[in-house]
């Protein structure tokens, strides 16, 4: 199914991050104002992972969903992350304010995929999901088992195929990475007749070019289209003391902080809001079929949902290109 059909009406996504408790404690009854905050607004879009949280997101937004009629929203999660409870689990090693009794383990295998969409469906207490995506196959990522180059070759002969049949017989609707570098998206490009990719924080005003012109010439040629995650660079954007994640993402380079302080002068002279941009620029290409936003608390769910109906003027993208603040040939948003 051609991934803009997948997503039809329903092109803003709420995001699990934070359901997980990645970047702060958040509390259940928090997380469940927030989920029904996004339903309430007209939010039918939900993307979770068995990694946020080493599955609390997944049992945390499954609470809501499974009493919602499973055909009226569009669901993805992530596989090649299994889960185990054990008295003796690491999850704070991952994740330091999770109460998970998880142990975490990588398989990218065809058996791993299957286990993994199983083991989410019983969290999320749904029959199904409609988009699967490999998760964190990437260099990036510092605790695979071994190089990312061999855990790619497993899923090739495992997850990929697995995948594509599970698609062509109707068990999920699509199937691609979600990654944060592009590297492994390229690769797959020419390996693999996967339809939607999760593109994380490698399309927003602080850092695009590589995306646009590299990736996404790629992905037209071969029908892939995006699904565009971390669009204020895990909320360094909108004023977040962290860039991007990790366990290091304190650790602000110059150059986006410089970036940053430009960006918001130029928005002050048009009065114009830094996330309302930020939000509409990573959703402006044609390749980009949805965009997806962690939000924390109901009030920013409602701002950034607002966000993408909010009018910009012209005269600010202008400007944003005259001061090399972002790519002359990168697409912007109409002026509504």
């Amino acid at each position: 199914m051609n991934a803009f059909e997948i997503f039809r009406e329903k092109t803003f996504g709420l995001g699990g991050v934070p359901f997980g408790n990645e970047f702060a404690y958040v509390t259940d009854e928090v997380a469940y104002a927030t989920i029904e905050a996004a339903w309430n607004a007209g939010v039918r879009y939900y993307d979770t992972s068995p990694w946020y949280g080493l599955g609390l997101a997944e049992r945390r937004l499954g609470t809501f969903l499974h009493k919602q009629t499973r055909s009226e929203y569009i669901l993805s999660s992530k596989v090649g992350k299994l889960l185990t409870a054990s008295r003796d689990n690491n999850a704070k090693k991952y994740f330091p304010f999770t109460p998970s009794p998880n142990n975490l383990r990588y398989d990218y295998t065809a058996d791993g995929v299957k286990r993994s969409i199983e083991d989410s469906l019983q969290r999320l207490g749904v029959d199904a999901l409609d988009i699967a995506f490999v998760h964190d196959l990437s260099p990036d990522n510092p605790w695979l088992p071994g190089p990312w180059e061999e855990q790619f070759e497993i899923a090739c002969n495992g997850a990929f195929p697995a995948l594509s049949r599970m698609r062509d017989e109707g068990v999920i609707k699509g199937w691609g990475l979600g990654v944060n570098s592009p590297e492994p998206i390229l690769k797959l490009l020419d390996v693999a007749d996967a339809n939607i990719c999760l593109l994380a924080r490698q399309y927003s005003l602080i850092d695009h070019e590589h995306a646009l012109h590299q990736v996404f010439p790629k992905a037209r040629e071969r029908g892939m289209a995006f699904v565009v995650g971390s669009s204020l660079n895990a909320g360094f954007i909108s004023g977040s003391a962290r860039f991007n994640y990790g366990s290091e993402n304190y650790k602000i380079p110059a150059q986006a902080i410089e970036k940053r302080a430009r960006l918001r002068a130029v928005a002050a002279r048009y009065g114009v809001d830094l996330r309302t941009a930020a939000l509409q620029f990573s959703i402006a290409p044609d390749v980009a079929a949805a965009l997806v936003v962690g939000c924390a608390n109901p009030e920013q769910v409602l701002a950034d949902y607002t966000s993408l109906k909010t009018r910009i003027p012209r005269a600010f993208w202008s400007d944003l290109r005259s001061e090399g603040l972002i790519a002359n040939d990168a697409a912007v948003p109409p002026e509504n």
